[in-house]
């Protein structure tokens, strides 16, 4: 890089999670618009952050260990200097918006923004880069957003490899194991505004089954929000009393629509879906997480530069 080239910034962003249990309410006040939660909402979920951190808090390592992999991997890439990372949180500090401020300080007049989840929604990585967008454009830096990188071919590598180490773990059972891929469920109003998500959560779930030669194998949805509207469905604990209904006893989850270790993972799928299955004589595992995987970091790392040198129209 020339010395009168300055780096292009790299908004890295995910949904945020509570630094320690005290921020808690803070997290769930921001996440409800500024209403503050009822003492039982409060209480459901401080239950759940200590069902799967046990008074320790790991999972915002997660996002700060993924944002350093990608840096990690664009220096090696695109040569140290090229490209500076930055966080941004759509529900915790930094936020967005101060992630995109940070990049104005540091004299970055050019950014792209990535999100942590593969597949487009306008309810969700819409969203996001709606944020950054209106920020940068308030900073005067240039800015642009990957929208989706769901069908990647290292991701597929990835998530593929970890389905197949996850069906080792049935022996003798993996031929009759389903492979039950899941993500996210947002508001069905989606479905009538032709949002994409759905449709590349599928594409997903299918090039991983191909590549995995996984042939029994479905997708369902998880962790819907309790607003009172219809999400997407059906959910996954409705799914698995279908399978036991229908004899099937082993299953591996496989929650394509996430890529690090968190709440909606560590409690929705291990310990609330799995007691559940069990109940029903169903053995239910889960593949591994994609954390911080080279495979996943070159995704990203690809996806970004292939934005700023213009190799895509995302």
């Amino acid at each position: 890089m020339s010395a009168d080239k300055r780096p292009i910034g790299v908004l890295v962003m995910s949904y945020g999670t509570p630094e320690s249990l005290d921020g808690i309410e803070a997290y769930y006040t921001h996440i409800r618009r500024g209403h503050p939660p009822t003492a039982e909402q409060l209480e459901d979920l401080t239950s759940r952050y200590k069902a799967i951190v046990g008074g320790v808090f790991p999972l915002r390592e997660n996002t700060n260990s993924q944002a350093a992999a990608l840096q990690r991997k664009l220096d090696e890439l695109a040569g140290k200097g090229a490209y500076v990372c930055y966080q941004g949180l759509k529900h915790a500090a930094p936020f967005i918006e101060d992630g995109i401020a940070a990049m104005a300080a540091d004299g970055i007049q050019e950014a792209v923004g990535l999100v942590l989840t593969p597949q487009y929604s306008s309810m969700s990585v819409g969203g996001y880069l709606k944020r950054a967008q209106e920020e940068a454009d308030k900073q005067g830096i240039s800015f642009q957003g990957v929208k989706e990188y769901h069908l990647h071919p290292k991701l597929i590598e990835a998530l593929s490899r970890r389905v197949t180490e996850g069906l080792e773990k049935f022996g003798e059972a993996r031929a009759d194991t389903l492979v039950l891929f899941s993500a996210h469920s947002l508001p069905a109003k989606i479905l009538e505004m032709n949002d994409p998500y759905a449709d590349q959560l599928l594409a997903t779930s299918a090039a991983i089954a191909a590549a995995a030669g996984v042939d029994k194998w479905q997708f369902t949805w998880q962790s819907a929000g309790q607003t009172g509207q219809p999400w997407l469905g059906p959910d996954i604990l409705e799914t698995l009393e279908k399978l036991a209904s229908e004899g099937v006893r082993s299953v591996l989850a496989t929650p394509v629509g996430f890529v690090s270790d968190h709440l909606e993972v560590l409690y929705d799928l291990d310990i609330e879906a799995r007691n559940f299955a069990e109940e029903r004589h169903i053995r239910l595992e889960r593949i591994r997480m994609l954390n911080d995987d080279p495979h996943y970091m070159a995704a990203l790392a690809d996806s970004v530069m292939g934005l700023a040198n213009g190799r895509n129209g995302q």
